[in-house]
């Protein structure tokens, strides 16, 4: 026998649970922000550089879409927001600069940005004691390909293809141990 809400009467008869799943749960603990509001903001205020400074939309655009994500991943901490936000800017960011400063920064610097997006990267998953992945070892890989590239940019063509040979060897090596 149980009771009623109240406490009060006694009720008689088989005991019902009843269990449930919700969506919004973890949202509702979160603010709401207008992401479309954000990227509006984000857009807005790179355009009137833009029109400011120089002109390249197309960079802008990525560059905006890039930013509101990485703020979006900074208010909810979504791991897709963190990818999207660091791999749109580290796409734009190369771009823009050589727009703004009206110079050719050469070759290496896009990848030196996805390197450090990665590194980045790397660095939010070890704060969170995710560790830090392949993220990491690929964002050095990326940074280290690049630095050769900025500094020697004739031997940073062959840089890639002798790291992928001594790759390929010590896998052989290691393969035929076995």
């Amino acid at each position: 026998m149980t009771m009623d809400d109240r406490g009060s009467t006694p009720v008689s008869g088989p005991t019902v649970r009843v269990y449930g799943w919700q969506w919004g749960e973890e949202d509702a603990r979160r603010p709401r922000l207008s992401w479309i509001g954000v990227f509006l903001v984000v857009f807005g205020a790179l355009l009137i550089l833009e029109n400011s400074v120089y002109g390249d939309l197309g960079n802008i655009a990525v560059l905006a879409a890039g930013l509101a994500s990485l703020l979006a991943w900074v208010v909810r901490r979504g791991t897709v927001a963190l990818y999207f936000g660091a791999f749109l800017t580290a796409a734009a960011l190369p771009g823009t600069i050589e727009a703004a400063s009206q110079t050719d920064l050469g070759a290496g610097w896009g990848t030196l940005a996805f390197g450090i997006a990665l590194l980045f990267i790397a660095f939010v998953r070890a704060a969170g004691r995710g560790g830090w992945g392949w993220q990491a070892l690929a964002g050095g890989a990326l940074v280290l390909l690049a630095s050769t590239e900025i500094a020697v940019p004739d031997v940073g063509a062959y840089v890639l293809p002798a790291l992928l040979v001594v790759l390929g060897l010590l896998l052989l090596l290691r393969g035929g141990r076995g």
